[in-house]
């Protein structure tokens, strides 16, 4: 089973949600991470030999997204340099 993080993030403890977003590129999750998850979430995904997991693609991109951080809101400013004769 795929840990599919996206649809258990309110889950996830503000811990281990830190632990992804400071590791945005991580590509397999260390055993001590996924037995946290499992804990959290009830999900009890495929693990190597290793305990370790290897997130999809969907997770990553998830992941990411929630590691950058949004946008500025408010007018945008612009500067113009003029000159008059």
């Amino acid at each position: 089973m795929e840990m599919n993080l996206r649809d258990n993030w309110h889950s996830l403890s503000a811990a281990t949600r830190q632990w992804l977003t400071d590791n945005p590129g991580c590509l397999i999750l260390p055993r001590t991470l996924v037995a946290t998850i499992c804990e959290e979430t009830g999900l009890s995904p495929d693990c190597d030999q290793h305990g370790e997991t290897t997130l999809s693609q969907e997770d990553r991109d998830f992941i990411r997204a929630k590691a950058d951080p949004a946008p500025p809101t408010g007018p945008e400013h612009r500067f113009f340099d003029a000159t008059q004769p």
